[in-house]
Parts: structure tokens; C-alpha cells; sequence
């Protein structure tokens, strides 16, 4: 074994790293013997506590984790005397660690101090390993990334069904697992199963796992309730070190019994999430998907050393830096802190929400409501018949998150209790809350606010889902328009976090603050926007539409305009999301962004070809797999002979966000170039290792190839 990996080597010798971070909030080891029942002996509990209350979660920079090292030494050593038969580690309510501390590893200056860091996380996790009794980790809360690998390192897991946010996050921040965990984990729980965790989760804006579905995965031996989790983990404890209870792992791998069909077919899978996801245009997943597939043939310290040698080069990449911005200064600050929020206290209660529609975003918006805020939720239509399927749409996806063991078969039928239909509208006269989701016509979504307002309390709040839409026409004929705001979602809603929340110019802050309180008990990630065409997403998206549709009609190959914005990484191609999303519903808000921003949002008449043809993309696939424009489409197009080449469609659609961005900064669109960065992140998934769209057009040039100045100060 690597010296450097070895537990025989003193946590002394990282003392220097440690110092360099005296402004570490550190979380101390606490150590208390347990006397385990049944006689089984004296147990060592190690509770990890940064002595902060509930909103500061416990992390692991160098401080904390020599404080560690030399804590399970010292135990080493009782364990060795026969002072204790066992070492268990758990931490303070809600957390058992969430991770590296992120604002402590992006000052890693150079490689050798990255290749330190991973190498004291190795150190420390590999003493838990070699105490010379068996090791324990009680899972009670957040267990991220380091965190999750602690337990991974130990003997035996038990994991709270009250648990939340278990998750390998490392791809998504453009690392790997580099404290064991892409080693160890398919080992425990099988490759197919340790992809998901260790890419596909990661890479779909940093799913996490329950506690429930971490024990179901493999990862826990054990699952107990919240109520009393510790004292029945030391009760299993005490049975496993008794014999009373053998523990067995039915999808644990060894170097014996290595699928290799098994292993092959899950780095497929995972190699071809990355690229799906990242375009290949950042290091850190391709570093992963390196060490899992090798992980099979490697020792436990030649594959540590390997997780190392990725950690320091990783950790001191461009990508990790702009990764850890995007993460922790937007992500995980800026989004919980909404720039131009009201004061909370003005939020008024909502305990009853209206939906008016019953179509596909309807029922999403109505699931969603009656899951997260758990109050009764009234659909509505112009007929029955839509509000009978919207009302069984929504009943039905309830039914799918129980049996897929998303929510117990009571809060099944507490969800679909609380959802129902009607066609009149009077049933909102208790709404606090109404949102409309009809088709996106001015004089439609007019026509419904008025009919609302004439049946509900003057205090209900009227929320519009609109994409493209005024709010301010909108609630301009009402006779209190200053109950209105926008409140546009994002598509599928259950899985983006990002809310658009508009404020007209007569919205009042008491109307705005019960808009952000209701998006927090949503558990979505609200920005702030002033009313104005398309909000953030649509309008910057729609600006690299009108690019890319604009070079395809004059001429340029539809696979090199598609697949010019490659170096973004973005996580589909342009014509790609196009399909995705409609061809007519990108059409209507392109044509709205003409609208109201003239000829620089460009109007594609072969789209509206395509659309009047009945196709539902530009390409089709031929005999091979490949996108191809074929004959019979080209034949329906009219397109110049003016091509342009990949890197000039990129530098060209570069050029026209950053135009964009600026002209909505100057408008006051937003607070500042975070709120963009944020909602292309939260709302369009802009790949995180580019920091943000506006770092990037600074990094590129076109910021000031444009505008003459940058978005960010160097």
C-alpha cells in the first residue's frame, strides 16, 4: 500500500495542510462510551458537530478531518487494549456530514496541496478501517460525498428513514468520489447500481437518495425510523457484534466475483449519461468514468492512489474553480437569499390553492402543490370531461411515486384526497392562492383573471404560469391588479428547481412575498425578475434559437449549426430542444420575442414550414442512428447559399448572448449577472463547470467584443 494511504502513518503529518486554514469551521469529533445491551461491551460514539445550529450543515476540511484522524487513533489504541469492542460515528441532528467543505477546497493553490487533501481523506477514512474492531456508521441525516464515504469505509451502515440527500455528487462539481467511494461503492451495491448513484444521479442536477432508497440500493444494512434511530442502531450494533444478526449483501462484489459482462454494460451506461449531459467538455466525469472502469481491476490502495493522483489534478482544473462559483456562490447562496425579496413577514398564509386548467402543466402544477404544501387543491376547466383526465392525470402520477416507494401508501391517499376538480370557479371563493395554466394567449389568460376575481377573497393572490406573456397586460383590466405575479415553472416541473417570480409594476410586496414563501414550501429556487418579455430563460434561449435557426436558413449545414454550441456543453443541442419542447410552442415564443424586441430575436419561416407539414423536428434518424435532414425535408425549406462554418456560428451566437444578457441587465431585468447565471442553471441546465453563462461570455471575449466591458471584475 501507498505510504501515503497507509493507516500506520501518523494524521500528524497533515497538520501543516490544516494550518493553512485557520478560518475553517471545523466539525469536532465527540466522543461518548456506550454500554451496549446484551452484554456485548462498551462501544466508542463519535458524534460529528461543528457546534453550529440546524441551518449550518457539518463539513470536512483539513482541520476537521485531522481532528478526526487523531481521534480514531486514539481509539485504535483503546481498541487495542481491550477498552472497547466497537467504534461507531454518527452526527449532529439532521446531518451526518455534507461533505467536503467546498469554500475551503477551492483555495487549494497547486496539485501537490489538492494531492494532500486527498490523500488525508484516505489517511483518515483508512484508520477507521484498520481499528481492530469492527466500525459502524449510523446514518441520521445529509450525507454527501465525503460524508456518504465515511460510511462506506466502515464495516456496517444503518441509514433513518427520515434521512434525506444521500448522494456522490463529485461528477456534478467536476471531481470524482476520491475518498473511496467510486471504488467501494460498486463493490457493495453492484455496478449497474453504483452508476446510477455515482453519474446518473449526479449529472441530473445532483439527485439525491432518501433513506429509504439508500438501504433499498444496498448501501445501509440496516433501515430504522427517525423516532429512535440511534438507540436501535446500537441495538443492531450490539446483535451483529453477538452474532445475533448476520449480515448479508446481496449485490456485493469482490475480486472473485466480478460480472465483467455486468461492469462493462454499466460504464456503457455511464459513459453515455456524461455525454449526453456534459458534451465530454469537462474533465471531471471523464476522470470518473476512468477510475470506476478500472476499479474492478485494482487493489484497494492501487485504486486510492489513483482517486489521488484525479483529485489533484482535478481540484486546481478552470472547470473545478467556475464549478465550486456555480455551486456555492449561486446554487447554494444566492438561490436560498433571493436579490429584492420582500420581508418574509409580509407573506400571507396559504392553506387552499386553485388551478385553472387541467392540461399536462396543470396536473404537474396540481400534484405539485398538494405534495409539497399538503393543502386541498381544486382544478378547473370548461368542461368536465378535462377536469375528470386532468384530475385522474394527477391521481395517476400519485399512484406511480408509491409504488415506485417515493411516498408511503398513506401519504398516497392524503396526496390524492387533497386533489380534486370541478367547472366552477366559485369553488376557489376560499383560495388563497390561484394559478392560471391555459394556453398562452393574452386574451385568454384575461378572460380567466377577470372570471377569478369576481369569486375570490380580495387577499387571494392571482399567479400567472406564463412563459412569454406580459403580466402587467394581464392584470391590468382587474380591479386589483396589484394581487398579480408571474410564477413561471419549468418543464417537467417536479424535477427543475428554478422559479421565474415576476413583478408587474403594480404588484405589491405583500403579493410578492407570499409568491417566494409559497416557492420555498414548493421547495423550488425563486429569482426575482422584473415583468418584461420571456423573463431570464426564455429570452436568452430564445436569443441562441433565433442565432442558430437564423445561420441554418442561410445555408449552414443543420448538423454543423446544431452541433457548433459543443464547447458549451450544454445538455441538448439546440434543434434537439427544439423537438423537445414543440416546434410550435418555440415558434409562439419566438414570435412573441419579436414582438416586443424586433429583428435581433430571429422568426424562422421554415420552422413554421416544418411546423404547417406536420413534422415534430428537423431531423430524422437514419439506418445508422445518425440525425439527418433528409431530401423529402429539405424540399420543404427555403434557405440561402451564405454557410457559415462551426466556429463562426459559435462566436457569432456568443456574441449575441452576451448582447442580450447585457441589454436585460440594463433594463433592470434582474438584480445582476448572478440572477442570469443562476436561472440558465437552475432553469435551462447550463452546465455548472462553466460557472455561469456570464463568466463564460467573459472568459471567451465576447463581453467585451460586445458591450466593451466584462460582466464580472477580474
Amino acid at each position: 500500500m501507498n505510504a501515503a494511504n497507509t493507516p500506520a502513518t501518523s494524521t500528524a503529518q497533515f497538520q501543516p495542510l490544516a494550518d493553512a486554514f485557520p478560518d475553517e469551521v471545523v466539525t469536532h469529533s465527540l466522543v461518548t462510551d456506550i454500554t451496549l445491551p446484551g452484554g456485548a461491551g462498551t462501544l466508542a460514539l463519535i458524534t460529528l458537530d461543528n457546534g453550529q445550529d440546524h441551518r449550518r450543515p457539518t463539513t470536512l476540511g483539513p482541520n476537521t478531518l485531522v481532528e478526526l484522524g487523531r481521534t480514531l487513533e486514539g481509539l485504535a489504541d483503546r481498541a487495542a487494549a481491550g477498552e472497547i469492542v466497537a467504534v461507531g460515528v454518527t452526527g449532529k441532528p439532521h446531518y451526518l456530514v455534507a461533505g467536503a467543505d467546498l469554500s475551503a477546497t477551492k483555495r487549494l493553490s497547486d496539485p501537490e496541496q489538492g494531492r494532500q487533501m486527498a490523500r488525508l481523506g484516505h489517511h483518515v477514512y483508512g484508520l477507521l478501517t484498520e481499528l481492530g474492531v469492527p466500525s459502524f456508521v449510523f446514518i441520521n441525516g445529509v450525507a454527501l460525498g465525503g460524508g456518504l464515504e465515511i460510511a462506506l469505509n466502515a464495516d456496517y451502515r444503518t441509514v433513518s428513514s427520515a434521512a434525506g440527500a444521500l448522494a456522490l455528487p463529485e461528477v456534478y462539481l467536476g471531481l470524482v468520489p476520491g475518498w473511496g467511494g467510486i471504488y467501494l461503492l460498486p463493490r457493495l451495491i453492484g455496478p449497474a447500481n453504483a452508476e446510477q448513484v455515482i453519474f446518473e444521479n449526479a449529472l441530473a442536477n445532483n439527485r439525491t437518495l432518501t433513506g429509504p432508497q439508500a438501504f433499498d440500493l444496498g448501501i445501509a444494512d440496516a433501515l430504522f425510523d427517525g423516532a429512535d434511530f440511534l438507540e436501535r442502531s446500537l441495538a443492531w450494533a450490539a446483535d451483529v457484534l453477538t452474532g445475533t444478526v448476520t449480515v448479508t449483501r446481496e449485490n456485493a462484489v469482490d475480486d472473485g466475483t466480478v460480472d465483467h459482462a455486468a461492469w462493462d454494460a454499466a460504464t456503457a451506461r455511464a459513459r453515455a449519461v456524461v455525454a449526453a449531459r456534459t458534451s465530454n467538455a469537462t474533465p471531471g466525469p471523464q476522470r470518473a468514468l476512468e477510475l470506476f472502469d478500472a476499479g474492478r481491476h485494482r487493489s484497494r490502495a492501487e485504486a486510492f492512489a489513483a482517486e489521488d493522483e484525479a483529485l489533484a489534478e482535478l481540484i486546481t482544473t478552470p472547470e473545478f474553480q467556475t464549478t465550486v462559483y456555480g455551486f456555492l456562490e449561486l446554487v447554494q447562496k444566492r438561490a436560498k437569499r433571493p436579490a429584492g425579496a420582500p420581508d418574509v413577514t409580509l407573506a400571507r398564509p396559504v392553506t387552499k390553492v386553485g388551478v385553472v386548467g387541467a392540461g399536462l402543466m396543470a396536473s404537474q402544477l396540481a400534484l405539485l402543490f398538494a405534495r409539497r404544501l399538503t393543502v386541498p387543491v381544486v382544478m378547473t376547466d370548461v368542461d368536465r370531461a378535462r377536469v375528470e383526465a386532468g384530475v385522474a392525470r394527477v391521481h395517476a402520477e400519485v399512484a406511480k411515486l408509491r409504488d415506485k416507494g417515493r411516498i408511503t401508501a398513506d401519504a398516497a391517499n392524503r396526496i390524492t384526497a387533497l386533489v380534486t376538480g370541478t367547472v366552477d370557479k366559485g369553488q376557489f371563493a376560499d383560495a388563497d392562492f390561484v394559478i392560471e395554466a391555459v394556453f398562452e394567449e393574452l386574451s385568454v389568460k384575461k378572460q380567466v383573471f377577470a372570471e377569478v376575481e369576481a369569486v375570490v377573497r380580495e387577499d387571494c393572490i392571482l399567479a400567472t404560469n406564463t412563459s412569454s406573456l406580459s403580466v402587467t397586460a394581464m392584470a391590468e383590466d382587474l380591479a386589483q391588479p396589484e394581487r398579480v405575479v408571474g410564477f413561471h415553472f419549468f418543464n417537467p416541473v417536479a424535477v427543475l428547481p428554478l422559479l421565474e417570480i415576476a413583478r408587474a409594476p403594480r404588484t405589491d410586496d405583500a403579493a410578492l412575498a407570499t409568491a417566494f414563501a409559497v416557492a420555498k414550501g414548493l421547495k423550488k429556487n425563486a429569482v426575482l425578475v422584473k415583468d418584461s418579455a420571456a423573463f431570464v430563460v426564455n429570452r436568452v434561449l430564445g436569443r441562441m434559437f433565433g442565432e442558430i435557426t437564423a445561420v441554418f436558413d442561410e445555408g449552414t449545414d443543420a448538423v454543423t449549426a446544431d452541433t457548433a454550441l459543443a464547447p458549451m456543453g450544454l445538455p441538448m443541442t439546440p434543434f434537439a430542444l427544439l423537438a423537445l419542447v414543440g416546434l410550435p410552442v418555440g415558434a409562439h415564443v419566438q414570435e412573441s420575442l419579436h414582438a416586443a424586441f424586433g429583428d435581433r430575436f430571429h422568426v424562422s419561416a421554415n420552422q413554421q414550414r416544418l411546423i404547417d407539414a406536420g413534422r415534430t423536428s428537423l431531423f430524422e434518424k437514419d439506418a445508422d442512428g445518425n440525425d439527418v435532414v433528409t431530401d423529402e425535408t429539405l424540399a420543404l425549406l427555403e434557405r440561402g447559399d451564405n454557410p457559415s462554418t462551426a466556429e463562426q456560428v459559435l462566436t457569432r451566437t456568443q456574441d449575441a448572448l452576451a448582447d442580450e444578457i447585457r441589454r436585460m441587465l440594463d433594463e433592470g431585468v434582474v438584480a445582476g449577472p448572478e440572477d442570469v447565471d443562476l436561472c440558465l442553471i437552475l432553469g435551462a441546465g447550463w452546465p455548472l463547470h462553466l460557472g455561469g453563462i456570464t463568466p463564460y461570455l467573459d472568459r471567451v471575449g465576447a463581453s467585451e467584443r460586445v458591450t466593451g466591458r466584462r460582466f464580472h471584475e477580474v
